[in-house]
C-alpha cells in the first residue's frame, strides 16, 4: 500500500469511526431514555442502567456501520475533489478503479467488523441483556417494593417504604408480619438495604424498633435496634433459565442447530430470516462502497457540481437498504426472498464496479438542469421585485 493509499485509507477509517460513534451515540441516548424507570421506579443504580442500555450498542453498530461507511467515503471523496486531488491523481495515471483500492481496503475492515458483530458480539449482548433483565424482573424485592404503597408479598406479610434513596437504599420501612398465627411482628426502621449473598436475600434494617405481639399476652415486647436482618430469600430470585430466541443465538448455533430444537420447530421462518440477515450483513458495506464511489469517484473540476451525485448515491443506498429490509420481512414466509436480497446486492455491487472501471461520470440530465435553472430564475425575479407602497 503506497503513501497515497495509506492517506486515503486512514482518512476514510477516521471519518467512519467519527460518524459511527456520533450516530450510535445519538440513537443510544434515545433508546436509553426508555429505561430510565430502572432507576426511578425499580431503584437500580446508575451502573446497572448504563450496563443494561449499553448491551444494545453492538446491535446498533451492526445496522449503522454500512451507512457510516457510505458517509465516510462520500466525505473523503468530496474532500479530495474540493482540494483538486482527484484531478491531480488522474493526471498522474491513477484510474478511478486504482483510486478505489484504499476505499476497498477500508470496506474490508468494516465488513470484518460487521461479521464479528453479527456472528458473536450482537447476539452475546442480546442474551446478556435478556438474562440481566430476567434477574431484575423476577426479583420481587425490586418490583413490588414501590414507594408509598403497601405491598403484600405473602399471606399476612405487608411491607411499605416511604422513598428510595440513591444507591438502592430504602427510607421509612414498615413491615407487618402476621404469617405466624401465634404472634404478630411490626417493624419500623429509618433505613433499609437489600443485601444478597450466598445464604440468601435479606432486608437489612437500621435505626428502628420491633414490636412483637404474642397470643395470650396483654402487652407487646418492644425492642430498639441499630441493625436488624429480615429474611426475604423466599421472595427474591437470583435469576431464572431463559429461552434464547433467534436473535440471541450465535451464528454457528443458527447453522448447526439441534434436530429437537423446539424454537426452530415453532418458528422456522424466523430462523431462515435471521440466518440470511447474518450472511447478508457483511455484503452491504461492499455494495454501499461501490455505489458511493461510482457516483462520486470520477474526476471532476471544481466548477462541476457534485450535489446531484451525492443525492443520487444517498438515494441509491437508501433504496437498497429498504429493499433489503423488505426481503428480510418476506423471508419469514418465502424461501425465495433471501435470494432476491443476495441478487440485489450482487447487481448493485456489479453495476458500481462497472461504472468505476468505465470511468462513468454521473451528471444530471440536461432537461432537469434546464428546469432547475428556470425555476431558480423565476424565484429570483419574484423575490427580487421592488416593493411598491
Amino acid at each position: 500500500m503506497g503513501s497515497i493509499d495509506k492517506y486515503i485509507f486512514r482518512t476514510t477509517l477516521a471519518s467512519f469511526a467519527l460518524v459511527l460513534a456520533s450516530l450510535t451515540g445519538v440513537i443510544w441516548v434515545t433508546q436509553a431514555l426508555r429505561a430510565v424507570d430502572l432507576m426511578t421506579n425499580q431503584g437500580q443504580t446508575i451502573f446497572t442502567f448504563l450496563g443494561i442500555t449499553s448491551l444494545a450498542i453492538p446491535t446498533l453498530v451492526l445496522i449503522i456501520s454500512p451507512i457510516a461507511l457510505m458517509i465516510a467515503i462520500a466525505h473523503t471523496l468530496n474532500k479530495l475533489a474540493t482540494d483538486s486531488e482527484i484531478i491531480v491523481m488522474n493526471a498522474a495515471g491513477f484510474s478511478p478503479f486504482r483510486l478505489f483500492y484504499p476505499f476497498f481496503y477500508a470496506t474490508c475492515v468494516v465488513a470484518l467488523l460487521v461479521t464479528f458483530i453479527s456472528a458473536y458480539l450482537a447476539p452475546d449482548g442480546m442474551r446478556r441483556l435478556k438474562q440481566w433483565d430476567a434477574e431484575i424482573t423476577t426479583d420481587l424485592l425490586t418490583n413490588l417494593l414501590q414507594t408509598g404503597r403497601f405491598a403484600q408479598l405473602d399471606q399476612g406479610l405487608t411491607i411499605r417504604i416511604r422513598e428510595r434513596l440513591p444507591g438502592g437504599d430504602l427510607a421509612g420501612v414498615f413491615i407487618d408480619d402476621r404469617r405466624d398465627p401465634k404472634e404478630r411482628v411490626s417493624i419500623v426502621a429509618e433505613k433499609g438495604t437489600v443485601v444478597k449473598n450466598g445464604e440468601g436475600s435479606f432486608l437489612v434494617l437500621r435505626d428502628g424498633n420491633l414490636q412483637r405481639f404474642q397470643a395470650g399476652k396483654r402487652d407487646p415486647a418492644m425492642v430498639a435496634f441499630g441493625s436488624y436482618a429480615f429474611d426475604m430469600s423466599k421472595f427474591s430470585k437470583s435469576g431464572r433459565d431463559v429461552t434464547l430466541n433467534v436473535k440471541e443465538r450465535y451464528l454457528w448455533e443458527l447453522i448447526f442447530r439441534s434436530q429437537d430444537d423446539r424454537v426452530y420447530a415453532q418458528l422456522p421462518g424466523e430462523f431462515r430470516q435471521e440466518l440470511h440477515d447474518r450472511f447478508a450483513a457483511p455484503l452491504y458495506p461492499f455494495a454501499f462502497a461501490a455505489l458511493t464511489f461510482a457516483f462520486l469517484g470520477a474526476p471532476r473540476t471544481t466548477r462541476q457540481s457534485r450535489t446531484f451525485s451525492i443525492g443520487g448515491a444517498g438515494l441509491g443506498v437508501l433504496g437498497l437498504r429498504i429493499a433489503g429490509f423488505a426481503c428480510s420481512v418476506m423471508a419469514l414466509k418465502s424461501p425465495l426472498a433471501p435470494l432476491v436480497q443476495y441478487a440485489l446486492l450482487i447487481i448493485v455491487t456489479g453495476v458500481g464496479l462497472w461504472m468505476i472501471l468505465g470511468g462513468v461520470v454521473v451528471e444530471p440530465p440536461p432537461a432537469l438542469m434546464e428546469a432547475i435553472n428556470k425555476s431558480n430564475a423565476r424565484l429570483a425575479r419574484f423575490f427580487g421585485r421592488p416593493v411598491t407602497a
